[in-house]
């Protein structure tokens, strides 16, 4: 899954894109409002983790941007106001959560972890695909009952394409959700990470069904 952080303290905002990449998450880190607005529009996020004081455009001025080109990818919205003023004034410009600093990151994460799990979509914890599971909490993958080990770049591949079960996803969508924005991609990483999860979720199961399929000249989709 992918995520954009705004955040124009340096320190704070290295740190949870740190932890966050450590969760498998693939990360975007803006400096400013109006950078982290240009990115939060123009490219598509599982979540937004914006900090409420920030140069150029504040965080509640982007939520409602945001909201106002119906956007509505999930926002948590950092400061290090307590008010109970500043907490309704963040919800009610579109923001889905609210964390005061300092905060630890596991408390970030946990959120984060919900955010990304709420409708639209109903995002289950266990999404599944004929017997193939996949657990966002604990990051485990089975088949069958078996388990396989991936990297942290085949499982959110993984995840992206499960989450996505039945629909054609072209190369370009799942670079901008599995890569960060600064990633330096090669023409043919995306047929590279295929191959090799293919190995993993198919190669060693011979008798059983192939589950990810190449639609030629669109891209590919996982199907039950």
């Amino acid at each position: 899954m992918r995520i954009l952080v705004v955040e124009d303290e340096h320190r704070i905002g290295t740190s949870i894109k740190k932890g966050l990449e450590l969760e498998k998450f693939a990360v975007d880190l803006a400096y400013d409002g109006r950078d982290g607005f240009d990115l939060a529009s123009t490219e598509e996020y599982d979540c937004l983790i914006l900090d409420l004081m920030l140069p150029g455009m504040d965080g509640i001025t982007i939520c409602k941007k945001l909201r106002q080109l119906n956007i509505h990818t999930p926002i948590l919205i950092l400061t290090a106001k307590s008010q109970l003023e500043d907490k309704i004034a963040g919800l009610d410009s579109g923001a889905d959560d609210y964390l005061t600093k300092p905060f630890s990151f596991e408390e970030l994460l946990a959120r984060v972890r919900a955010l990304t799990r709420r409708p639209p979509g109903g995002h289950n914890p266990e999404l599944r695909v004929a017997d193939l599971t996949l657990d966002t909490i604990n990051f485990e993958v089975k088949r069958g009952g078996a388990s396989i080990n991936l990297s942290g770049k085949e499982y959110s591949l993984l995840e992206y394409l499960m989450r996505q079960t039945g629909n054609i996803i072209s190369k370009e969508q799942i670079t901008s959700h599995v890569w960060n924005y600064d990633d330096d991609i090669l023409p043919n990483t995306v047929e590279v990470f295929i191959r090799k999860l293919r190995q993993k979720i198919e190669t060693p199961f011979k008798n059983k069904k192939t589950l990810i399929k190449t639609v030629r000249g669109f891209g590919y989709k996982i199907e039950n």
